[in-house]
């Protein structure tokens, strides 16, 4: 029983989103807008332009710093295809919404 010089009971912690498959929450996001088809599948630039995000080769590179690449921070296509599949993987670890970490 809780008396008063006991602290309050600490409310429960939130619970953590549960992972998803990330190929599956893009392809409702896609069928919820009914934009023109994207390449999303392939395309970082159309991954983030069907997320709302901003696709500029400045907002890739910031983004990809944030992610963690290490390697030359130019729009190669290596540092896309490796910023393609971090976008999937912190969609996936977020359940399927765009984490705040990927929208500043």
């Amino acid at each position: 029983m809780y008396k008063s010089q006991d602290p309050p009971p600490s409310p429960p912690a939130p619970a953590a989103p549960q992972p998803v498959d990330p190929m599956t929450a893009i392809e409702r996001i896609a069928a919820q807008k009914g934009n023109p088809p994207l390449n999303w599948r392939t395309s970082i630039v159309d991954l983030m332009k069907l997320l709302d995000l901003d696709s500029s080769l400045d907002n890739r590179k910031e983004l990809a710093t944030e992610l963690g690449y290490t390697g030359a921070k130019d729009g190669s296509a290596e540092m896309n295809i490796w910023l393609h599949r971090a976008v999937l993987q912190e969609l996936g670890k977020a359940g399927g919404q765009v984490p705040g970490k990927l929208k500043d």
